[in-house]
């Protein structure tokens, strides 16, 4: 008795505390990669990234597929944002505003502050938690419980008076950066305007954003006011990029919605390049590839520089079971943007699945290449390491092989095969080169208490 009753006093005496926890969230949610997406995140927040002192190519992005209108940064430089949060933006100013705010939490170093502060908040609910035991125990449970709650609405309010206290940091920061950049604040305000009432609500009512992000009607006026100062104040968004973020959205829709819902939104009579981009990734999911292609080829008749545009097509046409014909879109998208590790895996995937098996081709050769680019420019793909595994084995390359097989592994927290596959690269490959020697890392990372892994560089 006494143990359960403890068990159920520890649960209980660290529950409002993890109400306010977002790190692990990341963990639960569905993480997408989208080319186009991508690049748009990137140029909204790289210039804020650089205002902030930060290294753009040391902050990680990620797009997580949630209808939810929430961002958050978590586990170091990692920032997340839902694909609710895009889809819900009316400018592309308010989901600047946002990344900014995100951006002053981790040039402000909160994160690891936070942990110091749940930390010292946990003390009061701990204490609380002992107390309430010790009377429950003696036969008071009733004293006892009202105890252990108090301790955690005491824990609570420190937390959040500190977490209010970083947010509004985080807003005044942002508003640097905007400045900085010359960009409007308005649409930061506007964003958090929309959750200005939702405080009063029970947790279970209030939109997830407001749950990791403490606002207050003083905190908002404070915003405001700085805002409404700033010389960049009527700045506004750019057609070109109020259309790029239109088009994102319909992407999204396209892709995420069910299709009823797409053609809905966007009906055969619309024929504006949102609708046109939406109604093609519904009908490729639909399996009708003519009508598919007949859109995005009016979206290509406008603009035929758009990289984005011709690997849909390409999609559609792989995915379709014509192969072969994906082949020059994938590789005119890759000549508009060459940087691009996502498309190169496009046509890396569709190089090799061109050929069943035919050793080590020229097909083969230029599959190679473009994955290998990829890998070197975005190394988190579990996919585009299998697909290099494939390309090494026919180019008769079984030592990289099996490495890229125990990258592949890696990122995907297999840790046994990722090891067992290490191994064999590391018995192939020769000693002392860098391949070997990430293969003796990877040994070392996955099972560090083998002594015979202690070469690993």
């Amino acid at each position: 008795m006494v143990a359960k009753t403890r068990h159920f006093v520890l649960k209980l005496a660290t529950l409002c505390l993890a109400l306010v926890m977002v790190t692990g969230q990341a963990i639960a949610q569905t993480s997408i990669r989208d080319a186009e997406i991508e690049e748009l995140l990137r140029d909204y927040s790289d210039p804020i990234f650089r205002a902030a002192g930060l290294e753009p190519g040391s902050v990680d992005i990620y797009l997580i597929n949630d209808p939810a209108m929430n961002a958050f940064v978590a586990g170091g430089q990692n920032m997340f944002i839902h694909t609710g949060l895009i889809l819900e933006a009316d400018e592309p100013n308010e989901l600047i505003g946002v990344i900014a705010h995100e951006t002053g939490h981790i040039a402000g170093g909160h994160l690891a502050r936070t942990s110091d502060a749940m930390a010292s908040a946990s003390i009061p609910a701990y204490l609380g938690a002992a107390i309430g035991l010790g009377l429950m125990i003696a036969g008071a449970p009733e004293a006892g419980m009202a105890v252990m709650m108090g301790g955690q609405h005491v824990a609570l309010r420190q937390f959040l008076s500190y977490s209010r206290v970083q947010e509004s940091s985080a807003d005044q920061a942002g508003v640097t950066y905007l400045n900085e950049t010359h960009q409007s604040g308005r649409g930061m305000v506007a964003f958090f305007d929309r959750f200005r009432d939702q405080e009063a609500m029970i947790t279970t009512d209030q939109d997830p954003y407001v749950r990791s992000h403490p606002l207050s009607s003083e905190r908002i006026a404070l915003l405001e006011q700085r805002v409404s100062q700033s010389p960049y104040y009527d700045e506004p968004d750019s057609e070109e990029s109020i259309h790029r973020l239109r088009m994102a959205q319909a992407k999204i829709h396209g892709f995420l919605d069910s299709v009823s819902v797409v053609f809905r939104r966007y009906p055969p009579d619309d024929q504006s390049d949102e609708a046109l981009y939406a109604r093609s990734v519904a009908y490729f999911r639909q399996g009708q590839t003519e009508l598919a292609l007949a859109e995005i080829d009016q979206l290509l008749a406008e603009d035929e520089d758009n990289p984005y545009f011709y690997e849909l097509r390409g999609q559609i046409l792989f995915e379709g079971g014509r192969v072969r014909d994906s082949i020059p879109e994938y590789r005119r998208s890759i000549e508009l943007q060459p940087t691009s590790a996502l498309l190169r895996v496009n046509l890396g995937q569709a190089l090799i699945a061109s050929e069943e098996d035919r050793g080590n081709s020229p097909t083969n050769q230029e599959a190679l290449q473009n994955l290998q680019f990829a890998v070197a420019h975005d190394d988190t793909s579990s996919f585009a390491w299998r697909q290099l595994a494939i390309a090494y084995s026919r180019a008769g390359e079984e030592g990289m092989a099996d490495l890229s097989i125990a990258e592949q592994y890696y990122m995907v927290n297999r840790l046994q095969q990722s090891r067992e596959f290490a191994a064999r690269a590391r018995d192939k490959l020769p000693e002392g080169t860098v391949h070997w020697n990430r293969a003796m890392d990877i040994l070392f990372l996955t099972d560090p208490s083998r002594a015979d892994y202690e070469g690993g560089q």
